[in-house]
């Protein structure tokens, strides 16, 4: 599997780009994808440090450490590289207890935490996401018509984004009010700054579910259902409502269900701050 880059030159198209690539970098699992300003040179340090980034993956997280404080030494306009890597959730233990959080909803300006949101609930559905991952894009909508859904049968229903805002300026709280307004958000969308909840969930990839009980213990930790962005597979929400079903009748998942770590884009962490489970996740194909 080949790391993919696509140029964005303002003011020019892609195609228009005549600048001749260097071969690309084979690398297991990842997926990379590079956005530059309008000079080529840009482009050209841009393309430099995500090849850079991609090998590190391949070398290890302490490597891809390395390689990230190294793009804090380019010009702001060219750190804008999105290194999209395959990445699956971690194991979580059936059973262990969600960590109380309190996190500003960007759309309300209000502070919700997850004891407040859980307080009455059959069940508590924790969602780590963001605006741009296509992983995270595709569902979207899926993801608010489950929501309501389940709302209505004693689910209480959070989203948390944890990028960071230094290296994705478009997944910060304006754009996060945004997408909530846009896509109909009956649930709070949370922003976690500190990046300090994604870390107490070890969360590692956008999207990523967890499913607790009334007394937040963990029943599910899995995958949304099979489809991933092109691979032609319907969304439907089946192994998340299997989950769900189950937790809301207080009955152990199916015994012939499968649990599936859900896979998408890894967490941008904030430069130097990654945690040391950073990298353990990446899909090897």
């Amino acid at each position: 599997m080949y790391a993919s880059r696509t140029r964005a030159h303002a003011g020019m198209q892609a195609s228009q780009c005549r600048m001749a690539l260097p071969p690309m970098l084979p690398v297991r699992g990842s997926r990379s994808t590079v956005v530059s300003c309008s000079a080529c040179s840009t482009f050209r340090q841009s393309v430099a440090t995500s090849d850079a980034t991609a090998k590190a993956f391949s070398s290890g997280p302490s490597m891809l450490r390395a390689q990230q404080k190294q793009q804090q030494s380019l010009p702001q306009h060219a750190r804008r590289i999105s290194c999209r890597v395959l990445t699956e959730s971690a194991t979580m233990e059936v059973g262990a207890k969600a960590s109380d959080f309190q996190l500003p909803e960007p759309l309300t300006g209000k502070t919700v935490s997850l004891s407040g949101a859980a307080a009455g609930a059959k069940a508590v559905l924790v969602i780590f996401m963001c605006n741009h991952c296509p992983f995270v894009v595709m569902l979207k909508s899926a993801i608010a018509e489950v929501a309501k859904e389940y709302q209505a049968k004693g689910l209480a229903v959070i989203a948390i984004s944890s990028n960071s805002t230094k290296t994705h300026p478009q997944d910060g709280p304006d754009k996060m009010a945004e997408e909530a307004k846009l896509n109909g958000f009956t649930f709070p969308y949370l922003f976690d700054e500190t990046q300090s909840v994604a870390k107490a969930y070890k969360a590692a990839c956008t999207p990523e579910f967890y499913v607790f009980d009334a007394d937040l213990k963990l029943t599910y930790h899995g995958q949304f259902d099979d489809a991933r962005p092109k691979n032609g597979k319907p969304v439907t929400g089946t192994d998340l409502r299997t989950a769900v079903d189950a937790t809301l009748a207080g009955s152990p998942l199916p015994s012939d269900f499968k649990v599936k770590p859900s896979i998408g884009c890894n967490i941008k962490w904030h430069p130097g701050q990654e945690p040391d489970y950073f990298g353990a996740q990446v899909v090897q194909r």
